[in-house]
């Protein structure tokens, strides 16, 4: 299982996830090139240890573990995934 970012951190993008995250494995972070362009931030599903920190840490929960995600957000599992398909 993952950690999934949803539509709640679209425009936000808090950064309070990125500083939480034992693995840095949230992304883009606000030194890299493609932050800006970004609507939100997204979990690596590949790198993520499932430690839950970043649902504590989100001032507007948009971090859900995948079998928690709401089923008007899943797609997000997808999304987050995809963004780093190509890293």
């Amino acid at each position: 299982m993952t950690y999934v970012i949803a539509e709640p951190c679209i425009g936000e993008k808090d950064n309070s996830c990125v500083e939480v995250c034992p693995v840095d494995c949230i992304h883009p972070t606000p030194d890299e090139p493609d932050y800006e362009e970004q609507k939100q931030l997204y979990i690596d599903p590949d790198e993520c240890i499932d430690c839950d920190a970043c649902v504590e840490a989100c001032p507007v929960d948009a971090c859900f573990a995948e079998d928690q995600l709401p089923g008007e957000w899943a797609h997000f599992a997808q999304l987050n995934a995809d963004y780093f398909a190509n890293k």
